[in-house]
C-alpha cells in the first residue's frame, strides 16, 4: 500500500513561517527572485511539485536573477570556510594535487575573466579531474551557449539541494 502523505521534511517546509521558510530557501539558491516565486507556490502536494516549480522558476530567472544565484557560489576548489554545503558538493577536489589545484585556479580565472562570472557546475559526485576537464571544455564555449548550460547546472544544483532541504527526516 503506499502512501500519499506529504513526506516529512516538505510537511515541515511547508508549516515554516514565511521568514523562515525564505531563509531555508536561499541557502538552496542566493536568487532572491528564485525564492520568492518559491514561497509563493507553497504550500507543495509532493517533492515533485516543488522541484517542477524549482525548475521552471530556473529557466525563467532574468540575467539579474541568474547572476545573483551564481554569485552565491564559490569557485570549485575554494568553497567559502564554514559552509559545508559547498564543501560537501565540492568534496571531488579534497583528494586533488596541488598541481590540480592549482591548474584549477588558473582554470576559474580564466573562466571568469572569460564570462565574467564563477564557474558554475553541479559538483555534487564529479572527481577534481572531471570538473578540471569540464572548465576546459567550457571555456571554448561562445557566452550565450555558456549563459544556457549555466543555467542547467543551476537546476541541478538546486534540485540536490532542495532534496535534502525536504526530503531528509
Amino acid at each position: 500500500m503506499t502512501s500519499t502523505a506529504t513526506p516529512p521534511g516538505l510537511a515541515r517546509f511547508n508549516a515554516l513561517e514565511e521568514q523562515a521558510a525564505y531563509t531555508a530557501l536561499l541557502g538552496v539558491c542566493a536568487s532572491t527572485a528564485w525564492a520568492r516565486r518559491l514561497l509563493a507556490a507553497r504550500p507543495y502536494a509532493d517533492p515533485d511539485a516543488l522541484y517542477a516549480t524549482s525548475d521552471a522558476v530556473t529557466a525563467a530567472l532574468t540575467e539579474a536573477g541568474l547572476a545573483e544565484a551564481m554569485a552565491g557560489h564559490p569557485p570549485i576548489g575554494r568553497p567559502e570556510p564554514g559552509d559545508p554545503t559547498s564543501a560537501r558538493e565540492q568534496r571531488g577536489m579534497a583528494g586533488a594535487t596541488d598541481e590540480l589545484r592549482a591548474e584549477m585556479l588558473e582554470l576559474n580565472l580564466a573562466y571568469q575573466e572569460k564570462f565574467g562570472h564563477v564557474f558554475l557546475i553541479c559538483a555534487t559526485g564529479r572527481t577534481a579531474e572531471e570538473m578540471r576537464d569540464a572548465v576546459r571544455d567550457r571555456l571554448g564555449n561562445p557566452p550565450e551557449e555558456e549563459r544556457e548550460i549555466v543555467r542547467t547546472e543551476l537546476g541541478k544544483i538546486n534540485r540536490i539541494r532542495l532534496t535534502r532541504l525536504v526530503e531528509e527526516d
